[in-house]
């Protein structure tokens, strides 16, 4: 027969340690009774029938936050192998296990150590067995079980926002949506009341109203006026366990602004406005302002001002001005004190925008009286017309009248006026004026030939004040009459040929007139009475306005004359009629059979003189050329560098000079004399310089004569320090090299270049005494002196 085991758990409390047993299908309270055994085979979870080696496992609460200074009791593990011999050994494993939750690993019981708190983990699973003490080997299946942690009210209820802000419209009815408001609480929902908020208002009655459960804010009182109080804070608490007294509680503050509505109408503060404005208001001009008072904002406040009726309706305009809602009255015409001094209009303020919900609190636009008192001032003359024309025949004799123009005071004292002529518009003096009374006459003849028409400018200004002054144009035309006697259109010069026939046309005259003809002009062309009946030539009128010269006999003879000259006179229709008598020149000309001119006794009609374009331009270049060349040549000249002195490969600024020679040796005397550094006295001084040319010859200075024996050293010294100040001396890029052993060397000079300026011999016995080194040179020079004795 098989056989089962069963591990025991064993739950109670008492009265400081409670804790609580319910199954998962129904949920309990209070204790487990204490006859009831639970087990569980296995880790499964089934509720199974009561036996004698079975029990149904539930889950267990305990309560969160736990205040008592011991340890919290759970339960207790039993199995049904202990013998209670102390063979088994009780373990725990799952969430918190060893650290929340230990056990007796003798007794099986088990103990919380520490607060928990549901709202950090409200359920733990834990895995209990009994072990074999000296095995170590399960003597029951690994069984599980939770711990559920029983819930208390330890949250407050908490607002999303610290701070909500809503708006709504003015004048809004009651019940009008403002804000939802939320609040939540981290206690458990599904365990009592301690999770479940109401809402309540606080401050902000009776405004405003909150729905208890929603938290939905709402307007409670009709007509809330934005212009009375547009701020206002409301304050709502959100309590747990459902409101009752001892629940938990929060609190935010709502604030609620109205927004204005077109509710309120324009209003003037007065109903009459007084202004004044001087008569010399320019058009345009502003003179005062106005302003109804709106106690709405923003668009709801803004004004349209007009003028509805009144005697100035034409003369005077209003406009808004848009930053400050004012109405600005400006001056649409020009006033006259003398004329009308006062005015009187009506002016209306109007909302721009109006809202037809509040067309019921009566009219939006309001009225007010404006009375404009116009000002008098001394205003300056002013003439009878804006600007004067004047017509004149320009045979007008002088001082004639010729006009009259006409000013006056405009003001009540009619103060005299004097006219007088600006002459920057009459610089010739043509015309003048009568101070007095305006009339206008001529000073100088005129002349419409030579100019139609003058303008004129005449100041009107008052005599007791002449800066009171005003200006008038006045246009004179100056009429034509028939001065000016007909003239040819060009000057004629025409030829006739030799063998020219007779009655044959040999020119076309045309005349012009200066004179202006309404009716236009009619020539007639005769000849001269001295010239009608001793012509050779004949003139034909032709009717109109031209006329034509013909032959009047057969042939001309140029020998017997070259020239004719035919006088025309030339008349006009007008009146007085005015004639000129002009000459045409005809020449006698030799012809060909087509009439063609070939040659004239006189010089050619047209007979070019003078240089071609091309010619000129020729002549222009070659001058400029001469030119440049010149000036370059004196350049050249000027310019031209000193070429120096010496020009050849031996000029030391330029060349190099190599000499590839070998010298001579000890025996070769003449290549360098060093008797010469010796003796001071023996160097020319008189040597110049070859590489400059000498511009001022410098005197050469006279040096201190080295005593004898002096040394090369001294002497070096010596010539540098002269050198150095010497002006005459090679340029700085020289080099001037000296080279000299001392005399104060022990071995003293090897060299037998200073042998040459000892006259006695020298031993070199000396040389014998100096060791196996010198023995060559002592064989050497010792041979030559025996060679010497023999």
């Amino acid at each position: 027969m098989r056989t089962y085991h069963c591990f025991w758990l064993l739950f109670w409390a008492g009265q400081p340690h409670q804790s609580f047993l319910t199954s998962l299908s129904k949920r309990t309270s209070g204790f487990p009774d204490k006859g009831k055994v639970l087990v569980l085979s296995g880790n499964s979870r089934r509720e199974l029938s009561r036996s004698k080696r079975s029990w149904m496992w539930n889950q267990f609460f305990l309560l969160e936050e736990y205040t008592g200074t011991d340890y919290q009791y759970v339960g207790k593990l039993h199995s049904d192998q202990d013998k209670g011999d102390g063979s088994l050994k009780y373990i725990l494993s799952g969430d918190g296990a060893g650290d929340l939750f230990i056990i007796n690993e003798n007794t099986g019981d088990i103990q919380a150590t520490k607060r928990l708190d549901r709202e950090e983990k409200p359920v733990y699973i834990l895995r209990a067995q009994a072990i074999n003490r000296r095995t170590g080997r399960p003597v029951e299946p690994e069984s599980e079980f939770i711990i559920k942690i029983h819930d208390i009210n330890d949250n407050e209820p908490m607002f999303t926002k610290d701070v909500y802000n809503a708006s709504i419209p003015e004048m809004s009815d009651v019940g009008t949506f403002v804000v939802q408001v939320t609040a939540t609480d981290a206690d458990d929902p599904t365990y009592g009341n301690s999770a479940k908020v109401v809402y309540s208002i606080l401050q902000g009655q009776p405004y405003f109203s909150v729905e208890s459960e929603t938290g939905i804010i709402k307007t409670a009182l009709l007509n809330m006026d934005r212009e009375n109080r547009e701020q206002y804070q409301v304050v709502i608490q959100a309590k747990d366990m459902g409101g009752q007294m001892g629940g938990l509680s929060g609190t935010t503050t709502v604030n609620i602004t109205l927004t204005d509505v077109n509710d309120n109408p324009p209003r003037f503060p007065q109903s009459t406005y007084q202004f004044r404005a001087p008569e010399s208001t320019p058009p345009d001009s502003p003179i005062g302002r106005i302003k109804a008072n709106d106690a709405d904002v923003d668009e709801n406040a803004e004004i349209e001002y007009s003028i509805t009726e009144g005697d100035g309706y034409d003369m005077f305009g209003i406009a808004t001005d848009k930053d400050t809602q004012e109405g600005i009255i400006t001056v649409k015409k020009a006033l006259d004190f003398e004329n009308k001094n006062l005015y009187i209009l009506k002016v209306e303020a109007t909302n721009t925008y109006v809202d037809p919900r509040f067309l019921y609190l009566g009219p939006f636009k309001d009225s007010a009286t404006v009375r404009i008192q116009v000002e008098d001032v001394d205003e300056p003359p002013v003439f009878s017309r804006p600007a004067y024309i004047i017509e004149v025949k320009e045979d007008v004799p002088i001082n004639s009248v010729i006009g009259t123009v006409t000013a006056q005071d405009p003001d009540a004292a009619k103060n005299p006026v004097k006219y007088s002529v600006d002459r920057h518009t009459d610089m010739d003096r043509v015309f003048n004026i009568n101070s007095g009374n305006g009339s206008i006459f001529t000073s100088k003849p005129l002349d419409r030939e030579t100019l139609l028409w003058h303008n004129i400018t005449v100041i009107a200004a008052e005599i007791n004040n002449p800066k009171q002054s005003s200006r008038v144009p006045v246009f004179i035309k100056v009429l034509d009459v028939n001065d000016n006697a007909p003239e040819f259109a060009m000057f004629y010069e025409t030829f006739v040929c030799e063998n020219a026939k007779a009655e044959q046309l040999i020119q076309t005259l045309s005349a012009v007139d200066k004179d202006d003809s309404y009716s236009g002009h009619q020539f007639s062309f005769s000849l001269a009475p001295e010239a009608a009946s001793s012509s050779n030539f004949t003139l034909q009128d032709n009717r109109d306005n031209t006329a034509g010269i013909f032959t009047r006999k057969t042939r001309y003879n140029r020998h017997e004359m070259s020239t004719y000259l035919l006088p025309v006179v030339i008349s006009d229709n007008d009146y007085p009629i005015q004639s000129s008598t002009e000459t045409v020149t005809i020449r006698v000309c030799a012809c060909d059979h087509r009439g063609k001119m070939l040659s004239c006794n006189a010089e050619a009609l047209i007979h070019p003189t003078g240089l071609s374009t091309g010619a000129l331009i020729a002549i222009l270049l070659c001058i400029i050329i001469l030119l440049v060349t010149v000036v370059l040549f004196a350049a050249l000249r000027r310019q031209r560098k000193k070429e120096p002195l010496i020009i050849s490969k031996e000029d030391i600024r330029d060349n190099i000079v190599s000499y590839n020679d070998e010298g001579g040796g000890e025996e070769d005397t003449q290549a360098f004399d060093i008797g010469t550094l010796r003796n001071p006295e023996a160097i020319d001084d008189n040597k110049l310089r070859r590489d400059i040319v000498p511009e001022t010859l410098f005197m050469p200075r006279r040096t201190a004569t080295a005593r004898d024996n002096t040394d090369v050293r001294d002497f070096i010294n010596q010539r540098l320090k002269e050198n150095d100040t010497d002006p005459a001396a090679p340029p700085y890029d020289s080099l001037a090299t000296y080279a000299y052993e001392g005399n104060g060397s022990v071995a003293e000079s090897l060299s037998s270049l200073e042998s040459v300026t000892t006259d006695g011999d020298q031993d070199y016995d000396y040389l014998s005494d100096w060791g196996p080194r010198f023995k060559k040179l002592a064989d050497m020079y010792g041979t030559m002196d025996s060679d010497k004795d023999s």
